[in-house]
C-alpha cells in the first residue's frame, strides 16, 4: 500500500484494490448484483472509502456532467478493469497464475493514469510514491490500479482470500490472521449464516 493510500484509506477489505473488487455483490454467484451503475456511483464508492475528498468528488462530479460520453466510457474501463483485477486476485488466492488478458488489462490501466514513481517518506520509512493526474476523470480506477500492483508485487499478496460462502458471496479481503485462518468476508455476516446451518443440519438429525 502506498503512503497516500494508507494516509487516506476507510476500507474494510484490507486493500482498497479488493474493496474495488468487491464493488459487485455476490460476485462469485449465478446473480451478481452490480453497484456500480454511473459514473456517481463510482464518486460515491471512492468517496466513501476516503479516496476522494468532498472538493474532488465534487469537481469530479461537475466533469462527468459537463462530460457524460467520457463519464460513461470511465465506467466501462472501471468494469472492465474491476472484473480483471477480481479474476486475478481469485487466482491468486488459489495459488494459481492469472490470465494474461487480465494482467494486461491492469497494465493498461496502470500507463493510462501514472506517470511515474519516486520514492516517499514515511513513518515506517520509505515507500513508492506514485504520481498521479487528481483531476482526471479515471482517477478512483487507476488508484485501484496501482493499489493492485502494489499488493501483486508484495509479500501479502499470499494473504488475499476469498470469502468461502458457498453461495457465491466472492468477497475477497486480506487475511491479518496470525495462521491465515480467516474464511469469511465477515465473520457477523457469512460466517454466522454458515454457523447456523450447520447448527440446523445438526439438531435437525436429532430429531
Amino acid at each position: 500500500m502506498s503512503a497516500q493510500e494508507s494516509s487516506t484509506y476507510q476500507g474494510k477489505a484490507g486493500r482498497l484494490c479488493l474493496d474495488f473488487a468487491n464493488t459487485v455483490g455476490w460476485h462469485a454467484s449465478d446473480h451478481p448484483e452490480e453497484k456500480l451503475r454511473s459514473y456517481s456511483d463510482l464518486i460515491d464508492w471512492a468517496q466513501g472509502i476516503g479516496l476522494l475528498a468532498k472538493p474532488e468528488a465534487q469537481r469530479l462530479r461537475r466533469d462527468a456532467e459537463a462530460n457524460p460520453d467520457s463519464a460513461e466510457r470511465v465506467l466501462r474501463r472501471a468494469i472492465r478493469l474491476r472484473e480483471a483485477m477480481y479474476r486475478i486476485f481469485v487466482s491468486v488466492s488459489n495459488e494459481k497464475p492469472p490470465a494474461e488478458a487480465d494482467l494486461d488489462e491492469l497494465n493498461q490501466a496502470l500507463a493510462r493514469i501514472s506517470n511515474g514513481a519516486g520514492i516517499a517518506k514515511t513513518a515506517q520509512g520509505f515507500d513508492w510514491a506514485w504520481k498521479v493526474d487528481r483531476t482526471a476523470m479515471d482517477l478512483p480506477i487507476g488508484a485501484a490500479a496501482l493499489s493492485a500492483a502494489e499488493l501483486l508485487v508484495s509479500a501479502d499478496r499470499d494473504r488475499v482470500g476469498q470469502c468461502a460462502d458457498e453461495r457465491g458471496c466472492g468477497w475477497l479481503f486480506l487475511d491479518t490472521s496470525k495462521n491465515r485462518s480467516r474464511r469469511w468476508c465477515d465473520s457477523k455476516d457469512c460466517g454466522n449464516r454458515e454457523r447456523q446451518h450447520r447448527y440446523y443440519e445438526r439438531t435437525r438429525g436429532r430429531e
